[in-house]
């Protein structure tokens, strides 16, 4: 016979409902592990519904030691959720549990043991639990060298994430160029990082702006040289007027503090994907109606 108490333990357990407790363990016999392997089970299944939905919301977060950092993003449907302490739970969970292993990859990642299962485990149940689809997005693993110092900021919470390896300096240095990298979105950290194509299609770009200015094709490929540069100092990280003294680059910055840029890693969260056209208040009230 199922007793309130053996629902309320199952509960505590796996945060299922109370009805979805009760069935489980009617299922099972009253037994209390099968009942939560039944539930996981559901919650595979639950979870397989929302597929198709987009979770482009979500938090960044980075996690280190002194020889290794971790940046990650996980995503979810809504905003709300991301705000979440459950959801902050998880991805500090999936964050620390990458960073004391030898994972490099998504697929090795999500077969790590965490929580009495894998991270992919982990990921199934909240989903199920917290009723809408969660998405471990991406990780990258950064190792450094002993003289060598990581930088790290979020921004918004975690909206953004930068992480950045400087050699020969401090950390609060590396911090400053990574709250740079946050404000100032370089896609490169240095002009060498920039693929050939895509200058190249800059140089064409601006020969040609300055040939409908009137300018002779000689005079055009001079002005290019001048434009380019401003280019990279747009997208380049290193060549970027440093934000906190705009006469000199970031790196001048560093090298007046006695470092060298080594890397940078920006994450923002939901960069590149779709995003939900419905708000918080349209989202419950679509709820309601298919309820």
């Amino acid at each position: 016979m199922v007793t309130a108490s053996d629902v309320k333990k199952l509960r505590e357990m796996t945060g299922a409902g109370m009805m979805d407790c009760k069935n489980a363990l009617d299922a099972t016999n009253g037994d209390i592990d099968s009942a939560v392997d039944y539930l996981r089970e559901k919650g595979i299944a639950k979870a397989g519904k929302k597929e198709s939905r987009i979770a482009a919301e979500g938090l960044a977060n980075i996690y280190a030691n002194e020889e290794k950092a971790v940046i990650l993003e996980v995503n979810s449907e809504t905003d709300f959720v991301s705000k979440n302490e459950e959801f902050k739970s998880m991805l500090d969970t999936i964050g620390n549990t990458i960073l004391n292993s030898d994972a490099t990859s998504m697929d090795e990642a999500l077969e790590l043991a965490c929580d009495g299962g894998t991270i992919k485990d982990l990921i199934v149940a909240k989903t199920a639990k917290i009723g809408e689809k969660l998405s471990f997005r991406r990780f990258t693993v950064v190792k450094k060298n002993s003289d060598e110092v990581f930088g790290s900021y979020l921004h918004m919470g975690g909206k953004i994430a930068v992480l950045t390896v400087l050699k020969g300096t401090n950390a609060e240095v590396a911090k400053d160029v990574a709250m740079q990298s946050a404000a100032m979105r370089p896609k490169y950290v240095f002009e060498a990082d920039v693929p050939e194509e895509e200058v190249n299609r800059e140089k064409e770009v601006l020969k040609e702006q300055a040939i409908n200015e009137g300018k002779n094709p000689e005079i055009a490929e001079k002005m290019v040289i001048g434009r380019l540069k401003k280019f990279f100092g747009e997208i380049c990280l290193a060549n970027q007027a440093f934000v906190k003294d705009g006469d000199i680059t970031v790196a001048d910055y560093v090298k007046n503090n006695g470092g060298s840029i080594v890397s940078m890693i920006r994450y923002e969260v939901g960069e590149g994907m779709e995003k939900r056209n419905e708000d918080f208040a349209a989202e419950v009230m679509a709820q309601v109606k298919n309820n």
